[in-house]
């Protein structure tokens, strides 16, 4: 302990929401070990939890630590890690090409990452630890979480499907199934320290069971967190549509909690391409499971990704995915480029597509999903909706908004009564929209619109956490230091 005594950390993610879940087991791990939370760019102890998904993903990381190499020089004591997938991938090669990065470790052993900075620093050498196979559920690890009120929730990693385009059962592995006793217990747990929102994850969640035999053990899982006193919300991401089964629609519609929210992969629309893809559905049955989930759920809000440029994609194949795209009507499509790969089959495939072809068509499918996005949210005006407060918005003297989720995870902007007391995050707000835009809608006040505060026990947990941070032993005190706030975000959530 006396080795990390008065060093600070940061970690900084790249990457999906698994990568978010591991980036809170490494800040707990630090902190258990002696480390202290500390400020951009001045910290003793800087680690990159990594994604490997994207092209873009290497330039990032190889940009930043470029610019630590410079910090390195001035302070020979900082040290860099790196983890996540793109350390698993790349192994030996960050250090030859980054040779200040003092710690190199990869997807399946984030717990070692405290005995590597130790070890790094001791022997004064870079310490490379990849190991093949999962040592220790990140779930079980200690976390520092950056929500009071929302918690990811990991049931399994890795996945046995064979997609030509990803990387990511090379990095993560094959399946590895959480026991649900396991699970349910770590949601209670977190229920009774104030979270009333859980995201259930995995690189693919409807096949959860597989491991230990059981096809409709996601379902009951569902059904199960329905039955836990005090969660309001659960959600998860991200199902495969080839593996996707009537009785999770079932359990979506008949459990409470469930949030009306499916985020469902289509990829492509074009069947030739789907094949390609090794992605095991057709168009056909995509929709037909978007059918049967509007025809349980109505209310449902659904998302997608697509890939736009997959290799020897023709203006036929776009214009299949355009159909579908029109047919399903999602709230929210997030769009990709195709990024090849290396060590992906796709990788090698002939009629790699040009860059200029690949941009125009994407830009084509940003305007319709725009458009879908924008008639699906003009849909809400004049409802009433229930809106989980959220703690990631600035000051907005101009607008006095505040922002927040819908029960169907729609971000809302909504305004607060002049002179009321702000809600907190984790309160839960009800309000009636009142205008739509692509990927936000807004709640001011006006004729006919409502406004209400439910406090919860999430609100509780961020007055404590507050008071605790701010040094004080009164809630109130604690609230009167923080403001809310309002930003307006239209840029697409990272999955």
């Amino acid at each position: 302990m006396t080795q990390t005594l008065n060093r600070t950390y940061e970690v900084r993610t790249f990457g999906c929401q698994m990568n978010v879940h591991d980036s809170e087991r490494l800040s707990g791990l630090l902190e258990s070990a002696g480390y202290l939370p500390g400020e951009q760019g001045e910290s003793d102890v800087v680690v990159f939890n990594t994604c490997a998904v994207r092209e873009n993903a290497d330039n990032k990381l190889y940009g930043n630590l470029g610019i630590l190499f410079e910090k390195k020089q001035e302070n020979p004591s900082l040290q860099i890690a790196v983890g996540g997938c793109l350390a698993q991938k790349d192994r030996d090669t960050i250090v030859a090409r980054a040779p200040w990065v003092d710690v190199v470790f990869g997807t399946h052993n984030i717990a070692s990452l405290p005995a590597l900075l130790q070890r790094a620093r001791h022997n004064q050498e870079a310490q490379v630890e990849i190991v093949e196979s999962l040592e220790t559920f990140p779930s079980s690890l200690p976390a520092k979480r950056d929500s009071t009120f929302s918690a990811w929730v990991s049931i399994s990693v890795g996945c046995n499907n064979t997609c030509t385009f990803c990387i990511v059962p090379t990095l993560r592995g094959k399946e590895r199934d959480r026991s649900p006793e396991d699970i349910l217990a770590e949601i209670r747990a977190l229920v009774a320290e104030g979270v009333i929102e859980v995201t259930l994850l995995g690189q693919n969640v409807n096949t959860y069971g597989v491991e230990f035999g059981d096809k409709g053990a996601f379902a009951k899982l569902l059904r199960a967190c329905g039955e836990i006193e005090g969660l309001e919300r659960v959600r998860f991401t991200s199902p495969h549509p080839a593996a996707f089964t009537d009785d999770v629609i079932e359990a979506m519609a008949e459990t409470p909690n469930v949030m009306p929210q499916l985020h469902m992969p289509l990829q492509s629309g074009s069947d030739r391409i789907l094949k390609e893809m090794r992605r095991s559905y057709r168009s056909d049955k995509y929709l037909g499971i978007i059918d049967r989930v509007r025809e349980a759920m109505p209310h449902a809000s659904l998302s997608t990704d697509i890939i736009v440029g997959f290799p020897g994609e023709t203006e036929e194949d776009f214009q299949e995915t355009i159909r579908v795209v029109e047919a399903a009507r999602f709230a929210v499509t997030y769009t990709f480029q195709y990024s090849k790969r290396p060590g992906t089959p796709a990788a090698d495939l002939p009629d790699q597509i040009p860059k200029a072809v690949v941009q125009e068509r994407y830009e084509r499918l940003l305007s319709v999903v725009n458009r879908l996005a924008l008639e699906e949210n003009q849909k809400q005006i004049g409802k009433t909706v229930e809106v989980l407060v959220a703690n990631d918005g600035r000051k907005d003297d101009r607008t006095h908004r505040i922002s927040g989720r819908a029960r169907d995870f729609r971000l809302v902007h909504f305004e607060v009564p002049a002179g009321e007391e702000l809600p907190r995050p984790g309160d839960l707000v009800t309000c009636t929209i009142t205008e739509a835009a692509p990927y936000h809608l807004i709640a001011d006040l006006g004729d006919g619109s409502s406004y209400s505060v439910r406090k919860t026990i999430a609100g509780d947990a961020w007055d404590r956490a507050e008071a605790a941070s701010c040094g004080v032993g009164d809630a109130q005190t604690a609230k009167s230091k923080i403001s809310l706030s309002l930003s307006v975000k239209t840029k697409h959530e990272n999955h």
